[in-house]
């Protein structure tokens, strides 16, 4: 780019500690758990949700998909640019206080369009978390460590799905016990409508807790002749994304493919669970979100270790090899665990260990994978951009599909197990083939960092 180069300039200052920048990870998980449970509760409220709203499964599967991500990822890429430019700490507690809000206010809904509405809420909140959380932990961190750093961060997704289970499933299991209740601001509300204040009110203190990380210096970022930082311009940061556009498309629309099998295993696992086998919610929730979040947590640390095992070996393309290796066990566990036929409920469970092991295999690395490739001033853009696309294909289709085979192929509720194997493995060839057409280009990409990686060590 004209008037900007690589310059030692942008290690000036002393970087922080590798404990701190542990600690930074840490509170950023809690953030991104919160935000999961937030997002996932409606999944144990299904029953009397749809009894008293009067809805079908489909419409079920428009509340936990298309509500929520409508506006996450339109507001995904003001977001990111707003990272890129911006203080990334005070941008995620602003998130968090605004879709805690939504998350409470949910519980006044009193039609599906009211709820759907309060549902895209909670989305515009969490579209300011990861593209800034995701730029802070990537100037804390070197590259040989980044993908576990981001697979830490990342375990918000298995950690937030499990609590929300285990919790949410003793909570909705306690509410329903209760009579209506008299809500100031909201009115009367029915027991299961409290859940959505119990899971929204505690982001306040989370919010509080972002204050307690720095905003860090911006590594690896382009400069201007005289060392400072380049501000890039709109096109300007648009020609980076097209120099890279191979890798940008075929990570987004893969892990598209993964985040279809993830929620449309936690949109309707449940569901299968207490529709077929009877459970209910408490054991549900306990149940699932023990397996949730031990598979899941561990997957997803050991996906982003080997991935950072293989670039210290030199494999540039090490974050697109794990991901394959990951939809291919998915693939393969979730069509055992659920197209057995006569499979009880301990078997379902059984076989649901490793295939929750691999869909969390490759998200840390495969999040990393686009970090690697991008100055530091189109951090923030690029993962809204991968959010945008990945989650318009996951957040819309994985809940979706399972409810609309459901009401309009199988027309059969108790076939949810077989609707979620089928889009799960739908998902999980469309992570292979994405990946694995991507191997050369993303090896291409990778070297465009080198000349900035080679001035910070100068």
């Amino acid at each position: 780019m004209p008037g900007v180069i690589a310059s030692p300039a942008m290690t000036t200052d002393k970087p922080a500690s590798l404990g701190y920048a542990w600690y930074v990870v840490f509170v950023l998980m809690l953030c991104y758990t919160l935000s999961f449970i937030d997002r996932t509760i409606l999944s144990l409220l299904v029953g009397p949700m749809r009894r008293e709203l009067q809805i079908n499964d489909t419409q079920v599967g428009l509340l936990q998909g298309l509500a929520f991500a409508l506006f996450y990822t339109i507001c995904g890429l003001p977001m990111g640019h707003l990272a890129d430019r911006y203080n990334r700490r005070n941008i995620i507690a602003l998130g968090i206080l605004a879709w805690s809000a939504a998350t409470a206010l949910c519980a006044g809904a009193r039609s599906f369009t009211s709820l759907f509405l309060a549902r895209m809420g909670v989305g515009v909140g969490e579209a300011a978390l990861s593209p800034a959380a995701f730029s802070l932990i990537s100037d804390y961190f070197p590259k040989e460590r980044l993908s576990a750093a981001l697979s830490v961060y990342s375990m918000g997704v298995f950690i937030g799905s499990g609590l929300a289970l285990m919790v949410g499933g003793l909570v909705v299991q306690a509410v329903t016990q209760l009579p209506s209740m008299d809500v100031m601001l909201i009115g009367v509300i029915a027991p299961w409508r409290f859940t959505f204040l119990a899971v929204g009110l505690p982001g306040v203190l989370v919010a509080l807790l972002v204050y307690t990380i720095r905003e860090p210096l911006r590594r690896n970022a382009l400069r201007q002749q005289d060392g400072q930082a380049a501000r890039l311009s709109v096109g300007e940061a648009a020609a980076q994304l097209r120099m890279r556009w191979e890798s940008v498309l075929g990570v987004s629309v893969g892990m598209g493919g993964q985040a279809m099998c993830t929620y449309a295993f936690t949109a309707w696992g449940p569901t299968f669970f207490q529709r077929v086998h009877g459970w209910t919610p408490a054991q549900t929730g306990r149940n699932l979100g023990i397996v949730i979040l031990l598979t899941g947590c561990a997957g997803m640390y050991l996906g982003g270790a080997l991935s950072d095992r293989w670039l210290k070996q030199g494999i540039r393309e090490a974050p697109l090899k794990v991901g394959v290796l990951a939809a291919i066990g998915t693939a393969l566990f979730f069509g055992i665990a659920f197209l057995s036929p006569g499979a009880s409920a301990g078997w379902t469970l059984a076989w649901l260990v490793p295939a929750l092991f691999c869909l969390a295999f490759p998200i840390g690395s495969a999040y990393a994978s686009l970090q690697l490739i991008f100055p530091n001033q189109v951090r923030g853009q690029v993962t809204a951009l991968l959010l945008v696309i990945f989650n318009l294909i996951g957040l819309t289709l994985g809940p979706l599909l399972p409810g609309a085979l459901n009401d309009y192929v199988f027309e059969d509720g108790r076939m949810v197990g077989t609707s979620i194997a089928i889009t799960v493995i739908f998902g999980s060839v469309v992570m292979i083939a994405l990946f694995r057409s991507i191997y050369g280009p993303y090896r291409r990409h990778h070297a465009l960092m080198q000349p900035l990686e080679d001035a910070a060590r100068a």
